[in-house]
This record gives structure tokens, C-alpha cells and sequence, in this order.
């Protein structure tokens, strides 16, 4: 028997209760939908599900529906009481690997997810204790997907793992791009990507994307040539309320060597080259 639609006021639905597939949405494709709803309606309802204990005024979790929840609240917003409550399917609580699988079949029908959302899924899932491990993750969120693309599926769930938080906008990554940085990282530049990124000071995706190409260039070569190249790894030098990292990356006429912290200086530089012409000046 199909569960019988309820009106439920948005305040009452928590939206996070389960760690959304999705970090970011599009805008233009946004306020489509919120036209489509002024002018015709919700045509499919959302789906939620009872909390174990309510958290502060919401009594329910939401299960499928993000973006028409999204839409309801902006609406109700701008224009007030007729959108206060939203159209759902109350569901009865699942075990939270169902509801999460629920979530990326909808998502994978309805919209493109990034690689970088669909590789995110599987790490969060892992996290709140649904699945034992990534592997398994990926294999219960996506089970009538092919092997090979299981197999791409666990490559970006640990990229996703291990650059979440490290760069802008990884979203706006392309599967190519992320399978590029994952390839470096098994290569052993994980904590060379990391460094690059944490240091700089220009933090937009695009400048972030071209500040990597020296660190895979290098990844690239060690992987067709582990014999000949090793990892630039950075090399640490602390001292108490002081750094300095010096790091060195391949170019396309030779090497380059970046130096950063607060003791990369002027009177350090002169230092560097009056030993580097020690070294070589003869």
C-alpha cells in the first residue's frame, strides 16, 4: 500500500539529517524549479522519515527531495504562508544504508552529480558507521552498477577522502582531473599536493588546478619511469614559532625550488645562492 501524502511544515523537516551526495547546485537549473512550483504546483512530493528524537523543532529527516525542499523554503521566503508546509511521503525509518542508497539512485536518475559528489557519498557513508569500509560502501550505494564502474566509483571515493577540504571547489573537477590527482597521490605526492595547496595564497579552483600541473607532470613521469623519479617530497624545517618549507617541483626546462614560511626571506635567498655558487660557481 502506498504511503498517503502528508503536508508537513518545513520547519519540522531537517534536511541534514543524512549526509547529502550533493555540495553544490547549480543555480539556473534552481530557479527553474522554483518557477516551475510558483506556477503549477510540486508535481512529485519529497520523501522523509521519522527522527529517533526530535532536534529542536524538526521531528523529521528528509530522505529524497533536497532541491524541492530547497525551492519550498526559498519560495516560502518571498512568499510567505502558502509554502510554509511541503507535500511528503512519510516513510518508515530504514536501516541508514537503504536511505542513503535511496538518495543516490534519486540523484543519479534525476541530475549529473560531480565525480567529486558521487566519490563523497561513499567516504560520509563509511563515516556514519552505514557501511564497514569504502569498498563496501560504493558496492551498497551502487548496486546494479557495472563492476568497472564500481571500480571508478571507489578511485574517486578515495580521492574524495583524500582531498576533501583542500581544494575550493573540487566539484568543479572533471573525472579525468580527479582520477589525474588520485593517480599522483598513490604515486606518493599526496602530501606534496597538500603542502602546494595549504601554502598558497590564491585560493581560486582555477589557479589551484594550475598550481598542481608542475606536482602531476612529475606524479606522471614517476609513474611511466618509478626507476628514474622519485617524489618531490617537501622537507620540513621547524623551529620553535617559526617554518620553513622547502619544495621542489619539475618544470619543463629542469627543476624548480620554492621556498615558504615565515623564515623564506631575502637574507635566506642570498644565503641559498651564495652555497649554490660555493657548490657549482667553479
Amino acid at each position: 500500500m502506498t504511503d498517503p501524502i502528508q503536508l508537513v511544515p518545513l520547519t519540522e523537516i531537517d534536511a541534514t539529517a543524512l549526509t547529502r551526495d550533493r555540495t553544490g547546485l547549480d543555480p539556473e537549473p534552481q530557479a527553474e524549479l522554483e518557477a516551475s512550483i510558483a506556477a503549477s504546483g510540486l508535481r512529485q512530493p519529497i520523501e522523509i522519515f521519522p527522527l529517533d528524537a526530535p532536534r529542536g523543532e524538526a521531528r523529521y529527516g528528509l530522505l529524497s527531495g533536497f532541491r524541492r525542499l530547497l525551492a519550498f523554503r526559498t519560495l516560502h521566503e518571498t512568499h510567505g504562508a502558502p509554502y510554509a508546509a511541503i507535500p511528503a511521503f512519510l516513510r518508515e525509518r530504514t536501516s541508514l544504508a537503504t536511505a542513503l542508497a535511496a538518495m543516490v539512485e534519486e540523484n543519479e536518475i534525476r541530475a549529473n552529480l560531480s565525480p567529486f559528489e558521487r566519490g563523497l557519498v561513499a567516504v560520509t557513508a563509511r563515516n556514519q558507521g552505514a557501511f564497514a569500509s569504502i569498498e563496501e560502501a560504493v558496492d551498497g550505494l551502487y548496486p546494479n552498477a557495472p563492476a568497472y564502474k564500481r571500480s571508478r566509483l571507489r578511485t574517486l571515493a578515495h580521492f574524495a577522502e583524500e582531498m576533501d577540504g583542500q581544494l575550493t571547489a573540487p566539484e568543479r573537477l572533471s573525472q579525468q582531473q580527479a582520477f589525474r590527482i588520485s593517480r599522483a597521490i598513490s604515486a606518493g605526492f599526496g602530501e606534496l599536493i597538500r603542502t602546494a595547496l595549504e601554502e598558497s595564497s590564491l585560493k581560486d579552483p582555477t589557479h589551484q588546478w594550475d598550481l598542481l600541473q608542475p606536482i602531476l607532470s612529475e606524479a606522471d613521469d614517476h609513474t611511466r619511469k618509478p626507476e628514474s623519479t622519485t617524489p618531490g617530497r617537501p622537507r620540513r624545517i621547524l623551529r620553535p614559532r617559526y617554518a620553513l618549507t622547502v619544495r621542489r617541483e619539475r618544470t619543463r626546462d629542469g627543476w624548480s625550488l620554492h621556498f615558504t614560511g615565515r623564515e623564506a626571506t631575502g637574507p635566506l635567498m642570498d644565503l641559498v645562492l651564495d652555497e649554490i655558487e660555493r657548490m657549482y660557481g667553479q
